[in-house]
């Protein structure tokens, strides 16, 4: 089924298109849901309230940009808004944890796998897990994050350098970063779970 008649039998309410929709896009979006999520079932919850938006706003798209960019863009905005209402994304955390490495986004080794690096950004607390996602992933600029998450724009930036800071030091700890390689062998380890 093309894109096209995805979408013309979604404005139907047909229940073959908007299957078809939801297999064909709900992988990518589950991995986008897991991201901000606690659990596997807090991004599955996130991931079906986000579903549920894109067939009752389906109506709003208006064939400008990737229709995927636009689903993505509901599905990161109902996660935010599950973690404000439950307000997840204040937890603050001590600053010890967040010093004491030097942050270099090209000090992970070329061969990681970005699943790793996923992972570790999940054992962020989850404001600034919230924040990286956003920015470094999603590209949302720190004003938008600051709107989007009720807090002040220099409060994102400072999450955003504390958790990239804390991340690093997960990175070295369960030894997927070296705390010193030779810049030949550095890549951009944000890059490694940027948007595809």
């Amino acid at each position: 089924m093309t894109e096209e008649a995805i979408l013309h039998g979604c404005l139907k309410n047909d229940a073959t298109a908007q299957r078809e929709l939801y297999n064909r896009y709900s992988p990518k979006m589950l991995a986008v849901c897991y991201r901000f999520a606690h659990n596997r079932e807090d991004a599955e919850d996130m991931l079906q309230e986000g579903f549920i938006k894109v067939f009752t706003q389906i109506h709003t798209f208006e064939n400008r940009g990737a229709f995927e960019g636009w689903i993505r863009r509901i599905i990161v905005h109902t996660c935010i808004n599950i973690l404000k209402k439950n307000k997840k994304f204040n937890e603050s955390v001590d600053l010890i944890h967040a010093t004491g490495v030097q942050v270099r986004e090209d000090s992970v080794p070329a061969i990681i796998q970005a699943k790793q690096v996923v992972e570790c950004i999940r054992l962020l607390p989850m404001g600034y897990r919230t924040v990286l996602n956003l920015y470094a992933v999603e590209g949302y600029s720190h004003r938008e994050i600051a709107q989007m998450l009720d807090i002040e724009e220099s409060t994102s930036r400072s999450q955003y350098t504390r958790a990239k800071s804390m991340l690093e030091d997960i990175l070295i700890r369960k030894k997927i970063l070296q705390k010193h390689r030779p810049e030949a062998d550095q890549i951009g380890w944000l890059a490694a779970v940027g948007r595809r």
